[in-house]
């Protein structure tokens, strides 16, 4: 694991991304919110993180949900893996959807979703005729069973 340094502009010091523990890989994101704001079943609503990045040409961050939020309350990314591209400097929105069955409130400072830094790779697109055959071929979804 190595360490890069991300320049971050932050609302107030509680906005500051953390890491939950010495070996994670996403860095728990919060709520930059006044008021509580409620989340109905089947309802999407874009929170602000209150951080905006200078993230490196070759990195993204990638926008992921909280487990525990998805697994206690049906409450989930909506876009995710949401992507932060290195040339966006505006401040970070998290869309939540609620999945669950009662209203869920997100409070201030709450921490609502991870981000992760990943390298990028782009793709040259070779254009062809033909590509090579494999033993799957077209198979689409489904194709190789349920079980």
């Amino acid at each position: 694991m190595r360490d890069q340094t991300i320049p971050t502009l932050i609302k107030e010091k509680d906005c500051l991304p953390v890491y939950a523990s010495e070996e994670a890989s996403g860095a728990d994101v919060r709520a930059y919110i006044e008021e509580p704001i409620l989340i109905y079943p089947k309802e999407r609503k874009l929170i602000k993180t209150g951080l905006s990045f200078a993230i490196p040409k070759g990195f993204e961050i990638q926008v992921r949900p909280r487990s525990g939020l998805a697994l206690d309350h049906g409450i989930t990314v909506l876009n995710s893996p949401g992507t932060i591209d290195s040339d966006y400097r505006g401040q970070l929105g998290i869309i939540l959807i609620h999945f669950g069955d009662k209203p869920f409130t997100i409070t201030p400072f709450m921490r609502i979703a991870q981000i992760v830094l990943a390298p990028i790779v782009r793709a040259l697109f070779d254009p062809r005729e033909m590509l090579k055959t494999t033993q799957r071929g077209a198979g689409s979804f489904g194709h190789t069973g349920t079980h």
